[in-house]
């Protein structure tokens, strides 16, 4: 992060801990400064040298908030909200349901003049986004927020963006965009590119569409794409469930990072299966199985969501390699009507949510065939000692250059192993127990040698995790009993 971005980022967060005092938390203050910056850049690009028409209608503007003090400013506030909510595009995306949460008048004057005294569309894109994006990780930090579970670790989306290698010209999809990090890293890979005027329009305004099902976390995303220049005046994210119907539109390329946790209340049905009585159904005849897990029904999802020929990298956890039942058919079908080519296995330890072990799974959607398409699945393994915590040794872009390199993008046939990538064919696969996926060949060290073990507070995380996939597992058996399966 550059240091005048880094600067104002910190500017910005001080007055956080201000309002912490008051009970808004670092969500809650996201929130108001999306709405604020959103404000007083409109009427900046109102302005010369921009000239623009302005999106927001006179008296709900940022000029209109300035002007006012005390009570009068937090009621006009408080309309302002209201009012955009209503709006249709980007404005109604990021005002929808927005509520003020700075009750002390005096202190969103304060934040009104912070913001006031810097000249936002001066400041260059990337470097408002990188503002934007500090503020973001900072929120994901915070563990009482929650708010990690839709931040997936930017070093670990440039690495999956930089093997699937996405094009000019081309669609993108992310089904659960969270804060839009796979949208961000797709924009900074394609636009190294030498574009023309044509394919500079295409990747502003046509090249991604997500769905986000939590209002607050689409409008940061919708926020973070607009300070990063992507987006045209509709909005790029739709807030809905995108599991609920078949995709009306196909995509080149998917990539995606959907919530964590397992059992939902929603069930969807394939036509073969039943739901139990207590759960919300969804029909979905593309669908292979009916479960109610929703990271089986998130890569059903994404295969549905690909053109013929599309690439798709989906980050899934353990149970979505093992899992019997519906898991197992969704497995079996994936490597028979998928070329499901590559599976990287995460290291535990640098995502925002506790417990999670996680891979991403890479396959390109195919037509239909009697031969399986999946010849052989690739598998690095980066978990097996490999040691990180979010704080004292987080994740960092060089720790997947390895695997990047081994991934072979530039010629995935010319693929060689090494002690942490291997290849097993088609028929070992599924020739496994259930299909299973969930697959390791090192020795884990730190059972062997006693003087050689990791930090305490390393092996304190790898226990909490473990107790967390061991509490996940028992949840998963107490639901299918209680399903009567």
């Amino acid at each position: 992060m550059s240091s005048e971005s880094s600067t104002i980022v910190q500017r910005l967060w001080n007055y956080c801990n201000v309002l912490r005092d008051d009970g808004v938390s670092y969500g809650d203050y996201v929130e108001q400064l999306t709405y604020l910056l959103f404000l007083k850049m409109a009427d900046e690009q109102s302005k010369p040298p921009f000239s623009k028409p302005s999106a927001i209608p006179e008296g709900l503007d940022w000029q209109s908030l300035t002007r006012k003090d005390g009570d009068d400013l937090e009621v006009h506030y408080r309309h302002i909200l209201d009012s955009l909510g209503k709006e249709s595009g980007m404005l109604g995306v990021i005002f929808r349901k927005s509520q003020n949460k700075i009750q002390d008048p005096a202190k969103l004057k304060r934040l009104v003049e912070l913001i006031n005294d810097e000249t936002w569309m001066g400041l260059d894109v990337d470097i408002k986004g990188e503002i934007y994006e500090g503020l973001l990780q900072k929120n994901a930090e915070d563990v009482k927020s929650g708010a990690g579970q839709y931040f997936t670790p930017r070093p670990l989306t440039r690495a999956m963006v930089e093997v699937v290698r996405p094009e000019p010209m081309m669609t993108i999809c992310d089904p659960a965009s969270g804060t839009g990090g796979f949208f961000l890293a797709s924009h900074s890979y394609i636009e190294k590119k030498q574009l023309d005027k044509k394919q500079k329009d295409f990747l502003k305004t046509k090249t991604f569409k997500g769905w986000e099902i939590v209002d607050s976390t689409a409008r940061l995303c919708v926020m973070n794409l607009y300070l990063h220049g992507i987006g045209g005046d509709d909005s790029t994210i739709v807030v809905a469930d995108s599991l609920a119907s078949e995709p009306g539109e196909h995509f080149d390329f998917v990539m995606t990072n959907p919530p964590f946790g397992k059992k939902s209340s929603i069930t969807i049905v394939n036509g073969e299966g039943k739901a139990d009585r207590e759960s919300i159904t969804y029909e979905r005849q593309d669908f292979w199985a009916t479960t109610s897990n929703k990271q089986l029904n998130f890569l059903q999802h994404v295969k549905s969501l690909l053109k013929m020929n599309g690439k798709a990298a989906i980050v899934v956890p353990d149970n979505v390699l093992f899992e019997g039942g519906a898991g197992e058919t969704v497995r079996r079908k994936l490597l028979h009507e998928c070329d499901v080519h590559a599976l990287l296995r995460l290291p535990t330890g640098i995502f925002y949510a506790q417990g999670v072990k996680a891979n991403v799974l890479f396959f390109d959607r195919k037509p239909a065939s009697e031969k399986p398409w999946t010849e052989r699945l690739w598998i690095y393994d980066l978990r097996t000692n490999m040691h990180f915590t979010l704080k004292t040794n987080a994740l960092k872009y060089e720790d997947l250059a390895d695997f990047i390199k081994c991934y072979n993008p530039e010629n995935r046939r010319e693929r060689k192993e090494s002690e942490r990538f291997k290849a097993f064919t088609y028929d070992e696969l599924i020739q496994r127990d259930k299909a299973s996926l969930d697959i390791f060949w090192l020795k884990d060290e730190s059972l062997e040698d006693s003087a050689n073990l990791p930090d305490p507070d390393v092996i304190a995380q790898d226990i909490m995790e473990n107790l967390e996939a061991a509490l996940e597992q028992f949840r998963s058996v107490r639901d299918n009993l209680g399903n009567g399966k």
